[in-house]
């Protein structure tokens, strides 16, 4: 499958188009913009009202204005580089327009002293005169009908003008061609929305202000565009994961039911909702694809453990894989209990199991001897083969893009997958990320939690907070003092760390004090997290290395200091550690004063409310899709012109509309579907391309 030649000229060289060489071709790609296509999807951001005025007197200064003037006497600069000076007379009044750097035999050229012409730019009084400098345009009044009335501005960068961009648009858009719709036409009627070769050229040549805002109908249909595209990639990646061959596990209900009967609690009705529909997906013959979306502490494990035990009860192996050392061990904590109950066997295998043990494990895994296996990526090292693999759980996804989920189904795993992540992901966001998945979301506490009372404190109570410290210790408490990455430098947060820890020590007495941060070789790390755990030390200084599922029930107090450099999401997951317990739970967080505005409404945002939703909205609103996710690791698409955070609603029906899109017509065969395979590769979606050719 190749490009279709009717997209040819969108593709070409940049040269081909008017006023563009191979110099300007390179000062172009500085912008993102490589071929005529890009420089479609590159709209003017602002526009300058061009039309004409009968005098400048009728104008609020210092303004844009367009007037037809006679042109009077010429005076020439006075010293080299120095402003030159032409004097011209509109209906009403004289002006003068400046120049620098200007020939004088060019200027006569360009303004022959008594003609007239039309000048178009920027006036402004100076020492009391009105004074153009430069105008924008200076055209013979039989031109001036080729002046836009309100002209398009668009984005620059060094060797790039205003009117070079104009130019090689309008050549871009002579050769935009009249495409078949892949919009539905009962979306396209009830949005009122223009054609896309319409909405092109419209977008390109706005009439006033308001055909600049995302909500005008040109730019909402080329936002949809994008997102539409971008979302049937995603389906057809979730076409092709269920396309491969699934195995339908269906659960007994045996061992989930000496689990369920040895908790001390109820599980809530999000945790039952989310079990069922795993289960539902599992029991069928296509592979599942579904992602766990919970906020801290709302009872993930549970749920992926049972979704374990369906493999298991159906004949087959589970595996949960972790991003760190630290949680798979932690995952094997909490899981070991539930696996005794059940009666099934549990074990371990990280990059730190080496020789015999390691080759003792792997035997026993591929004669389906270990039933479930927890672990960091070594899982799927090549030399680990199961049984008979029916279920990989991944936890915390965004480490972890739609490439690696293909790779694991390229393994050969006809598995079906769930993903599990504590971070709270607005839904337009998440649909944006994991638009191939189904989601499942624990949006319930489990009883006998209790809310975390969080206070703001200032780095100047810091003796205070010390004092707090050392009495909740004598009364057999636990804390962890997170200590702020201060640098990016990774040496200056160990000082900052090491420097605390000694302080505390001083304070509380030795072997009170622990420490953990990102530098420790990894022994001493989980050394230092086990007495913490088993509370033979009672603070733990950290550096984030906590943020993420760190699990010790009987630590009830978090200090954070600096508080105000964290971001909401980070602050959230670190508050999330404590409250897990039988005792009342605190979060100081520290901060230096003063706060800026950003500060101030993140730590706001953070003593009103402990759901992790609300949070990320605010987070979204407050940061921008970009920067909420660390755009660098998070496979989410870099878009032209849709915008993710004011574009959900959008963004939700081109979900919903790819997904019947695909339903319907799964090779995209009919002509609707001929029209968005085109829209793919206009949209350079390579990858969706290649989906299609491999189904």
């Amino acid at each position: 499958m190749s490009r279709p030649a009717i997209l040819f000229p969108l593709f070409a060289e940049l040269e081909t188009l008017d006023g563009v060489g191979a110099k300007t071709a390179k000062h172009f790609v500085q912008m993102g913009v490589e071929r005529p296509r890009d420089l479609l999807f590159t709209l003017p951001y602002a526009g300058v009202d061009r039309r004409m005025k009968r005098s400048i007197r009728d104008c609020v200064l210092p303004a844009t204005v367009t007037v037809e003037v006679e042109v009077g006497a010429h005076v020439p600069a006075r010293r080299k580089g120095g402003p030159a000076r032409v004097f011209v007379r509109d209906a009403e009044t004289e002006f003068q327009l400046v120049f620098f750097h200007a020939h004088a035999e060019y200027l006569q050229k360009q303004l022959p002293t008594g003609q007239r012409r039309v000048i178009s730019g920027k006036i402004e009084i100076f020492d009391g005169l009105a004074q153009m400098v430069h105008p924008d345009h200076i055209l013979r009044p039989e031109e001036a009908h080729d002046l836009p009335a309100f002209e398009p501005v668009y984005p620059l960068t060094a060797g790039i003008t205003q009117k070079l961009v104009q130019k090689a648009v309008a050549s871009t858009l002579a050769r935009v061609p009249d495409l078949a719709d892949w919009i539905d036409p009962a979306l396209k009627s009830r949005e009122k929305w223009p054609g896309w070769s319409e909405a092109i050229r419209a977008a390109h040549s706005p009439a006033n202000m308001s055909d600049l805002a995302a909500e005008a109908p040109a730019r909402q249909r080329l936002a949809y565009d994008e997102l539409f595209a971008h979302q049937l990639t995603l389906a057809l990646a979730r076409a092709s994961l269920r396309r491969g061959k699934g195995r339908a596990s269906v659960a007994t209900g045996a061992y989930q039911r000496k689990v369920l009967a040895a908790l001390p609690y109820r599980p809530t009705g999000a945790q039952e909702r989310a079990m069922a529909e795993i289960a539902a997906d599992m029991a069928a013959d296509t592979r599942m694809s579904r992602l766990l979306q919970g906020d801290v502490g709302s009872g993930k494990t549970l749920v992926a453990f049972m979704a374990l035990l369906v493999a298991v009860e159906a004949g087959g192996q589970g595996v949960m894989m972790a991003p760190t050392e630290i949680l798979a061990r932690q995952h094997l904590e909490s899981l070991r209990p539930l696996a005794e109950d059940a009666g099934v066997v549990l074990e371990v295998l990280t990059g730190r199991d080496k020789g015999a043990e390691r080759a003792a494990k792997l035997k026993a895994l591929h004669e389906g001897r270990i039933q479930i296996l927890v672990g960091t990526h070594a899982v799927f090292q090549k030399d680990v083969a199961f049984h008979d693999l029916r279920l990989a759980i991944i936890d915390e996804q965004h480490r972890f893009g739609v490439a690696q989920r293909m790779e694991l189904a390229a393994k050969g795993l006809t598995a079906d997958v769930l993903v599990m992540t504590a971070t709270p992901i607005p839904r337009s966001l998440s649909l944006a990320q994991y638009g191939d998945m189904d989601v499942s979301v624990l949006d319930e506490k489990p009883a006998g939690r209790k809310p975390v009372k969080t206070a703001l404190v200032s780095s100047g109570r810091y003796d205070e907070v010390v004092g707090h410290l050392r009495q909740a210790v004598a009364e057999g408490r636990q804390a962890y003092w997170v200590c702020p990455l201060v640098e990016e430098s990774e040496l200056v947060d160990l000082t900052a760390a090491e420097d605390r820890f000694k302080a505390l020590r001083a304070t509380l007495g030795e072997g009170v004090v622990g420490l953990v941060h990102g530098q420790m070789p990894p022994a001493e790390k989980d050394a230092a997290m086990a007495a913490f755990a088993g509370g033979r030390t009672k603070v733990l200084v950290a550096t984030t290395v906590i943020e993420v599922g760190v699990n010790i029930p009987n630590a009830s107090i978090m200090v954070i200091e600096r508080a105000e450099i964290f971001g909401l999401a980070q602050l959230h997951q670190l508050r999330g550690r404590v409250g897990r317990g039988a005792a009342e739970s605190t979060c100081l967080m520290m901060y230096q004063p003063p706060l800026n505005d950003g500060a101030e409404r993140r730590l706001a945002v953070l003593r009103e409310t402990e759901d992790g939703f609300r949070i990320a909205e605010e987070d979204l609103a407050m940061r921008g899709a970009g920067d909420l996710i660390g755009t660098a690791q998070s496979g989410l698409p870099k878009f032209r012109i849709a915008d993710l955070e004011r574009q959900a609603a959008l963004l939700a029906v081109a979900q919903t509309d790819a997904r019947k899109l695909l339903s319907d017509d799964p090779g995209l065969s009919s002509a609707r579907g001929e029209a968005a395979r085109v829209l793919l590769w206009l949209t350079e979606q390579d990858r969706a391309i290649r989906l299609i050719k491999v189904g």
